[in-house]
């Protein structure tokens, strides 16, 4: 069996049980019972329900090789109570003979970014599957000047996200935008599964954020939609923008466009417009945080002379 192979069964185990473990009885018409050593359903119970062998539901958990149809993933997926993202993330694991994986990302054509610039002023960028920022038009960066003055390979909106301070993150609703990131990444994963450079993405952004270490391990999936971002801009203020997802025919690539939710917000985006773009930090701190950040990335050291202190408190934010 390959390291793929083997890896995807180990994912689709893991998040068997983390479906399971969330399933209550009374959901599917069973009693509580009183002695329940781990929350949610019993194995047993899932393979009862689901029309399932014991042993065979319990090897599937345990990631061995064995082979399912798309019927048994069906009555399994229905027992677990899975939405559609979640379903869809369930046969891809399985990896079921109609699932068909998506090809590699290829380069945008030359088009994309004339596209981008006449969205002005929304802000619109376009993200490949793992959120690495692939274009963007002049709004976009007045929006997240940080993120697009970083080199290319740096250049990613989830880890920016999850690396950033407190008082340098944009996010008003962090605890909504970074749940919703990481279950729209745990869903591209899912394709994904024991290639090099996505374990070992996923694994150093676990190792530099606790937070996403957490959520990662919840493997909540969505498939994404629209909805409002509520983020404060050092210079104006708060800004409510709804982000619209367009899908483009290069494959595993989307453009994001953001529109102003209400007139206060489309009043402050024609004021950014109008300014030199701003950095959400003080230079000092945007620095000192670009440097420790490729210190994580790729371990490189400080270099001779540089201060080792920490990274000092930003300017207020307005």
């Amino acid at each position: 069996m390959s390291t793929n192979t083997a890896s995807r069964r180990t994912e689709l185990g893991a998040f068997l049980r983390s479906r399971r473990e969330r399933r209550t009885p009374e959901e599917v018409g069973l009693p509580p019972g009183l002695r329940r050593r781990t929350p949610g359903l019993r194995r047993e119970e899932v393979a009862l329900l689901a029309g399932v062998g014991v042993t065979w539901y319990t090897w599937l958990e345990q990631g061995r090789p064995i082979n399912a149809s798309i019927q048994v993933l069906d009555a399994v997926a229905r027992t677990l109570g899975l939405d559609p993202a979640e379903r869809t993330h369930l046969y891809r694991l399985a990896q079921v003979p109609w699932e068909v994986a998506s090809p590699p990302g290829a380069t945008l054509p030359a088009e994309i970014q004339e596209i981008l610039d006449t969205l002005v002023p929304h802000p619109a960028a376009v993200y490949n599957a793992r959120y690495d920022v692939l274009a963007w038009n002049d709004a976009y960066s007045r929006l997240f000047p940080s993120l697009a003055e970083m080199p290319i390979e740096e250049r990613n909106a989830i880890w920016a996200t999850f690396t950033s301070r407190e008082t340098c993150n944009p996010f008003i609703d962090r605890a909504y935008e970074e749940p919703r990131m990481v279950a729209e990444l745990q869903t591209a994963f899912a394709r994904h599964v024991g290639e090099p450079e996505w374990e070992s993405f996923v694994s150093r952004l676990a190792d530099a954020s606790a937070e996403f270490a957490r959520l990662w391990a919840r493997r909540e999936v969505n498939s994404g939609s629209r909805h409002i971002k509520r983020l404060l801009h050092v210079t104006v203020g708060r800004l409510d923008l709804a982000a619209t997802r367009l899908q483009l025919n290069v494959p595993e690539t989307r453009m994001m466009v953001y529109t102003p939710a209400d007139d206060t917000t489309r009043a402050r985006m024609a004021e950014l417009m109008a300014m030199p773009v701003t950095p959400w930090c003080c230079d000092e701190c945007h620095t000192k945080a670009m440097r420790r950040r490729r210190e994580t990335l790729y371990g490189t050291p400080n270099a001779p002379g540089t201060d080792p202190d920490p990274i000092p408190e930003p300017a207020r934010m307005s």
